[in-house]
């Protein structure tokens, strides 16, 4: 038998599955579905210190093997999902991870000092968010806000914590140090590709927004070689998802590096993927001769 176990910033975790912001609310949904005991930790939908409404439209477009989304970021906020949410959080038989979003430094630390509560393990900070007070670029594409998002919230909370980096950059490995170097705990890359759908019979875009964050298998070639990139730069775990829709996706994501990996559109198409997905690992590691997973981290020849 093999070992699926792993130990990610100190927490211990039965498997390196996680399931990917967005993708699983805040797991209450999933119960029912899956075995719980068998998901590394679930990363919940992304909080900000006040409620968000997120665009208005078509939020959500299919596309040749992934999907295109727009929802931006809607959420009851950090104090209501604290109230109503978490105490039936805690219940679950996984790790919690709160993903966490905010429009200025300011927010960002305000919103982890909100989230250092019992039943949270540790903090995923999204930094694909628009800085209101810098004209709306990302904190994620410049490597000096990336940083001092990381400082301000590092500063503002005594659990783990986790930055995820925007692949719409140049650079990827520039912006992975700069947050390295802030004192983030880890990393979790990538989040989505911005991309456009198109109606071709009224010549309009499909999506309200006009563009949307391209996620699933067709983003995988992209994910993976930036894990590869970042793994090999930075000192620190790496979390690495874009299109894991198997256990031998996952497998390719800690052979490029990643400690851990995130599973996010294929639960949209499949309740029962994560799940399922451990399982595959656990084979491929029995006929593989693998005796831990752990040891196939960066073994990816180059």
């Amino acid at each position: 038998m093999s070992s699926l176990t792993v130990n990610y910033l100190g927490i211990p975790m039965a498997s390196p599955v996680i399931g990917a912001s967005g993708t699983v609310g805040y797991g209450l949904e999933l119960h029912d579905y899956i075995d719980m005991k068998k998901i590394g930790a679930l990363s919940g939908k992304g909080l900000a210190p006040t409620p968000w409404k997120g665009n208005e439209g078509v939020r959500v477009a299919e596309t040749t093997s992934g999907m295109l989304n727009c929802i931006g970021l809607e959420n009851p906020g950090a104090p209501y999902f604290i109230e109503h949410y978490l105490p039936e959080v805690r219940k679950l038989p996984t790790v919690f991870i709160a993903n966490m979003v905010g429009k200025s430094v300011e927010e960002y630390a305000e919103c982890a000092r909100m989230l250092t509560v019992p039943g949270i393990s540790a903090l995923e900070v999204n930094i694909s968010c628009p800085n209101v007070k810098e004209g709306g670029a990302a904190f994620g594409t410049d490597p000096a806000q990336a940083a001092a998002v990381t400082r301000a919230v590092k500063d503002a909370t005594t659990l783990p914590v986790i930055v995820k980096l925007s692949p719409n950059v140049t650079d990827i490995v520039s912006i992975a140090k700069a947050v390295e170097d802030a004192g983030a705990d880890s990393i979790s890359l990538i989040n989505t590709l911005l991309g456009i759908a198109i109606d071709t019979r009224t010549r309009r875009p499909i999506l309200g927004n006009i563009t949307g964050g391209l996620s699933g298998p067709a983003i995988k070639p992209v994910a993976l070689r930036m894990v590869w990139q970042t793994a090999k730069a930075v000192h620190i775990p790496v979390c690495g998802l874009g299109g894991i829709m198997t256990g031998e996706d996952a497998i390719e994501f800690m052979m490029a590096g990643a400690s851990t990996v995130q599973v996010g559109t294929a639960n949209l198409a499949d309740p029962t993927a994560m799940e399922r997905i451990v399982n595959e690992m656990d084979e491929w590691c029995d006929k593989n001769n693998v005796k831990d997973i752990n040891e196939i981290v960066g073994t990816l020849k180059d």
